[in-house]
């Protein structure tokens, strides 16, 4: 392909077609834990705290922050007698405690399917397993998964640091973070399998149908980009696992949190731009850079869905009022 400026593009009247993932941007999980800030500014009023960013992205924690929304990275900074969140990714219990222990009016913001990892880990430990946690160290859910059973759980990153365990213990299952790349994922635990042939594996997976569909999405338009665009922030898991699926799949990507940071040499001889967003990045975002792409010339949007989403949470009672909601749990 001829090396065409941006600025030619224009002069030409170069079409760049924008092919977008389908689906997108936020999930059931981010939309309750916003819901739920917002919620609990109108009922309770500012300031509320927030443990950790309640969702992994900038604009949406500048957002709430701009109405009242104080974001702590440890309990001891909330004062006696507030109104604190925990954030989407979960915490440990002893978190809880230590929020119980001095009195804090706590609504729980922990994504359900999460929760339901915590809830794992704690059966496992119980009776007796060495439970095997795939996921990214120093990560917000992590360390709330390993909190639930730190001496019976071990955290493993990649299919090398598998063949290294030296565990002897053969009743062993595993677990995983919710936000992980399908297929590395899957790598790391064909290596427990040859490690432990006796791996327990529970019985449904634990990446969220949210970053699974994110990413059969982007896999989906990968094929005919030039470049690929992810909206998110640098600490969203998620997103990241976005940008590199389409380089591993040779296509180059980047990962920005607004227009504004798009790079008018990274559309230099591209006709053909993916655009997706991570599960914690605002719709709005989104339309956004279609809008800024086409200020770099003509451009006609394709969307490509792969599967249509119609999975909620129901909000925790202390923030739920009177507000009808469709049902308890999770539904799809």
């Amino acid at each position: 392909m001829a090396d065409v400026s941006s600025d030619e593009y224009v002069q030409n009247g170069v079409t760049r077609r924008i092919l977008l993932a389908g689906p997108r941007s936020f999930c059931a999980g981010v939309e309750r834990a916003i819901e739920i800030v917002e919620r609990a500014l109108e009922s309770r009023g500012a300031p509320v705290y927030v443990r950790k960013q309640i969702v992994h992205n900038v604009s949406v924690v500048d957002d709430l922050a701009g109405r009242g929304a104080v974001f702590v990275e440890e309990l001891e900074e909330v004062p006696d007698g507030s109104t604190v969140v925990f954030s989407a990714h979960g915490v440990s219990p002893a978190v809880r405690e230590e929020a119980e222990e001095r009195g804090l009016d706590v609504i729980d913001g922990t994504c359900p399917l999460v929760a339901k990892v915590h809830a794992k880990a704690r059966r496992y430990a119980a009776r007796g397993d060495t439970v095997v946690l795939i996921g990214h160290a120093g990560h917000e859910e992590v360390e709330g998964t390993l909190g639930e059973a730190p001496e019976s759980m071990v955290l493993v990153q990649t299919a090398e640091e598998v063949r290294e365990l030296s565990m002897a213990d053969p009743q062993v299952s595993y677990l995983t973070q919710t936000t992980l790349g399908v297929d590395e994922t899957a790598e790391v635990v064909d290596a427990l399998r040859e490690r432990f042939p006796l791996l327990y594996e529970p019985p449904s997976e634990d990446i969220c149908y949210a970053t699974t569909n994110r990413q059969n999405a982007l896999k989906a338009i990968i094929p005919e980009a030039d470049l690929v665009l992810v909206v998110g922030s640098a600490n969203s898991s998620n997103s990241v696992r976005l940008v590199e699926l389409s380089r591993y799949a040779g296509t180059p990507a980047e990962l920005i949190d607004t227009a504004e940071d798009i790079r008018p040499e990274w559309l230099e001889g591209v006709r053909t731009i993916g655009l997706t967003g991570g599960a914690s990045a605002p719709p709005a975002l989104v339309e956004g850079v279609v809008s800024a792409l086409s200020a770099h010339g003509p451009v006609t949007v394709e969307e490509r869905e792969i599967a249509r989403e119609t999975v909620y949470f129901d909000l925790p009672s202390a923030v739920r009022g009177d507000a009808p909601r469709p049902a308890d749990g999770l539904s799809s």
